[in-house]
């Protein structure tokens, strides 16, 4: 039976918790393939229209086992989107054990760096990461490395370096320069999370993500299982100390890692759909600044700013949850019911979430129905919806994960 077809139980689409023992793993980081340019499967090839960096683009992952590939779409003024393309990355998509509807169970498995123009995506069934040099909506100079694990599925950017979490295995982290040939690992920049995982995951056991603090100062894990935030703090070289500060979350299954504009981490909670805030320490310690706000839906996992706003992709319900802060780091949310944006036919299975540069619009993946979701931010936080881009890959034996705008 396909899992497309395949009924999960409610333990399963709650996140239950695994327990972790340390099973000591460490993978060699070398580079695997490098090709000029990335492969146009469809789309525009006008190299007179290219530009440095990304504009007015959305980039979707889609995830395919057979062969990952980045969809590129072209945002209009109005936000709406157009096709410009379809990329192979080099390598195959991934899909972890028993995952509910978000085949990596993670966030920030493609990431836009704008300071370098490179867009990064992991490839979890091929243990490699793809950089891209992108010029418009075009993808140009496609690199592949290895991940330094099994089954990457996060990645982090602050300044040159660029950090991407192991799922499988024991669990890992991996350091690499961003250089004018894309990603050059970084020697002695590999650090276990100790975990007790199959070379792909149960979506459950798997960490969350890999975030930078802003600064760039120390390095952010959330574990799921283990129901800790993990910090490791980084030395001027650009690597993390030998070992994290393994903090106890305060909230049940911590997942999505943000940050608000004072720095305060914000932390999305999959069990009881809550957000806790911090305040990370020099010593890699935490102190809770607002314990966990729940916000009424279900299965809140992936959390993204909008300025003074942040919103919530609750997989469970399909629905999007909108929060503001004060300027003391309070959160609330933006209405008494918790939904910023409500669940609708073609919008099911919602999971990953992406904020243009200028904070104007908000994209959401739907998992479920293989859509993706355009909404205009309000002054207010209130969501508008301008559009829903179908015809992307739906969850089944696997499915699209990873969401970036500009």
């Amino acid at each position: 039976m396909s899992r497309h077809n395949r009924r999960r139980s409610p333990l399963q689409v709650k996140l239950t918790l695994v327990g972790a023992a340390i099973l000591a793993a460490v993978a060699a980081v070398t580079t695997v393939t490098v090709a000029s340019a990335g492969e146009v499967f469809r789309g525009h090839d006008d190299a007179g229209s290219a530009k440095a960096g990304a504009d007015h683009a959305v980039f979707v992952q889609g995830n395919e086992l057979d062969g990952n590939t980045i969809h590129v779409f072209e945002r209009a003024q109005d936000g709406r989107l157009s096709s410009a393309g379809t990329y192979a990355t080099g390598g195959k998509g991934g899909d972890q054990v028993d995952a509910p509807t978000d085949s990596l169970a993670s966030q920030g498995s493609l990431v836009y760096d704008d300071r370098s123009g490179l867009l990064l995506a992991v490839n979890a069934g091929s243990g490699t990461v793809t950089s891209f040099r992108v010029e418009g909506q075009r993808l140009t100079d496609r690199r592949v490395v290895r991940s330094g694990g099994d089954f990457p599925s996060s990645i982090a950017v602050s300044g040159r370096l660029a950090y991407v979490m192991n799922a499988g295995g024991a669990g890992s982290v991996q350091g690499f320069r961003i250089t004018a040939k894309g990603l050059e690992p970084l020697r002695d920049a590999h650090r276990s999370l100790g975990l007790d995982n199959k070379r792909v995951p149960l979506f459950s056991s798997s960490p969350g993500q890999v975030a930078f603090t802003p600064g760039g100062r120390e390095l952010v894990v959330t574990t799921k299982s283990a129901n800790t935030v993990e910090v490791f703090p980084m030395t001027r070289d650009g690597r993390p100390a030998r070992r994290a500060v393994v903090n106890d979350s305060a909230g049940a299954v911590p997942f999505a890692i943000t940050f608000d504009k004072a720095g305060r981490m914000l932390v999305a909670e999959a069990k009881e759909s809550t957000v806790s805030t911090y305040t990370v320490r020099v010593d890699g310690t935490l102190e809770v600044v607002q314990k966990p706000l729940p916000n009424g839906q279900n299965t809140l996992c992936w959390l993204e700013r909008a300025g003074d706003f942040f919103y919530g992709g609750n997989t469970g319900n399909s629905t999007v949850t909108g929060y503001r802060t004060d300027r003391r780091g309070r959160l609330a949310l933006t209405n008494d019911v918790g939904v910023a944006a409500p669940p609708s036919a073609e919008s099911q299975g919602v999971i990953d979430l992406a904020v243009t540069k200028d904070e104007k619009f908000l994209y959401v993946q739907n998992a479920t129905s293989g859509t993706v979701d355009g909404f205009r931010i309000g002054r207010n936080g209130s969501l508008t919806k301008v559009g829903t881009t179908p015809g992307l890959p739906p969850f089944a034996e696997s499915g699209m994960e990873g969401i970036a705008a500009v």
